[in-house]
């Protein structure tokens, strides 16, 4: 049996700025409000959270889920 490892990815459906948070969560399979929350207190109380989100963001790359806009769908033809 092959053991296939997860790959941290951001999140595009789940993502307020960057996604980097929900893919924090989805990796270690945990909400995402509680990830939210540790960066919030963590860039407030630390600023090497600030480096360390800014450098997720940089080379975390995103899964690959298509994310449909209302505006797509408001011009996508019914099935």
């Amino acid at each position: 049996m092959r053991h296939f490892r997860q790959r941290l990815l951001r999140d595009r459906q789940n993502k307020m700025i960057a996604g980097v948070c929900a893919g924090i969560a989805n990796y270690f399979d945990i909400d995402v409000t509680i990830i939210r929350i540790l960066f919030i207190v963590g860039m407030f109380s630390a600023y090497p959270f600030i480096l360390a989100y800014l450098a997720l963001w940089i080379i975390t790359p995103y899964d690959k889920i298509e994310v449909r806009t209302s505006s797509q769908d408001r011009y996508s033809t019914p099935e």
